[in-house]
């Protein structure tokens, strides 16, 4: 029966994979189909006087541009079904390749920013809540505030002007150094050139998961079994240990890794403001260069990785929780 259960839970996921998949793709396809950009001048560059009117029907046929929208679609999706997103207008390669090499420098920049965030808030959060109306509170809360309504391109350009400009302690941007081959490129120029654009991230990500589990944690230690546990004589750390962390750390995980599609989102304007090499530069770059193959192929990409952060949520808090394990047969 555990496995039947099981079964069911993994096949619901998987159809709620595809069709979120379905329905993101239609949607960004027309989106872009009333994109003003000509592809074909993207393609080409800006001067087009190099190029035929015959050449650029050529090259229209050659991209399909000249077939119907829903042509066009139904034969791109057909080809992602069997495995192939097609070739980049931009990059003149394969776009599971493009995205595979980007993926990756993003992956790392948004799994540190994501770590830092996530046990720094979540310290703060408990740290506010134990200390609850004190000016340690007020002023963790000051922070968060401040930190939630702060655009993530500016704080990233202060941290720029500070450690890189003023106290040229790091670098200005990029993934590595110029002028070096990749291969030559040692792992502590790497982190070096992450430092800024995940402290970026993490600096504004810590507001909602401290604010989130303050709040819990206070309703926690007025609860009456906390009461009751404080009348035998428990306080602090003891108390914190044996009746708060669980209950405090539930919501914390679950609104942490709800969190991915966000920090997608943050990573994007981190990349752009420090000229890292990850998917939030390949997407602007194909927004703007109507690269329609390399746009959805990461539309879709970003669209896993997001619902791949909220299922390990629900894993998570299962797993937790026994309760939830009860009542979902997982």
């Amino acid at each position: 029966m555990h496995l039947q259960t099981m079964t069911k839970y993994v096949f619901s996921k998987a159809i709620k994979l595809a069709s979120l998949l379905i329905a993101v793709s239609i949607l960004s396809f027309t989106l872009i189909s009333f994109s003003p950009v000509d592809p074909v001048q993207s393609y080409i560059g800006a001067d087009m006087t190099r190029v035929s009117p015959e050449q650029r029907e050529n090259i229209a046929a050659y991209w399909g541009l000249n077939e119907p929208k829903v042509q066009q679609f139904l034969h791109w999706g057909k080809a992602v079904v069997q495995g192939d997103f097609g070739t980049s207008l931009l990059y003149r390669s394969p776009v599971v390749s493009v995205i595979g090499e980007r993926f990756i420098a993003s992956l790392a920049l948004m799994t540190v920013a994501w770590t830092i965030s996530g046990v720094l808030g979540f310290l703060l959060g408990v740290l506010a809540g134990m200390k609850q109306g004190t000016w340690v509170d007020r002023l963790i809360k000051g922070y968060c505030f401040t930190l939630a309504s702060t655009p993530a391109f500016w704080v990233g350009l202060l941290l720029l002007m500070f450690f890189s400009v003023w106290l040229g302690w790091l670098p200005i941007g990029l993934g590595s150094p110029a002028g070096i081959l990749a291969e030559n490129v040692s792992l502590v120029e790497r982190l070096r050139h992450l430092i800024l654009p995940a402290l970026t991230l993490s600096i504004l990500g810590v507001a909602n998961v401290a604010l989130h589990t303050r709040q819990k944690l206070i309703e926690i230690l007025e609860s009456e079994y906390v009461r009751f546990a404080r009348a035998k004589g428990e306080s602090g750390l003891i108390l914190l240990w044996r009746h708060g962390l669980r209950n405090v750390s539930l919501p914390a995980i679950s609104l942490h890794l709800a969190s991915f599609g966000e920090l997608f989102g943050g990573a994007i304007i981190a990349e752009q403001v420090f000229s890292y090499p990850g998917l939030g530069q390949a997407i602007v770059r194909a927004g703007l260069g109507h690269d329609v193959p390399l746009l959805l192929g990461i539309v879709l990409c970003s669209t896993v990785f997001v619902f791949v952060g909220n299922l390990l949520a629900d894993f998570l808090y299962r797993l937790i929780d026994p309760r939830l394990r009860r009542d979902g047969g997982i």
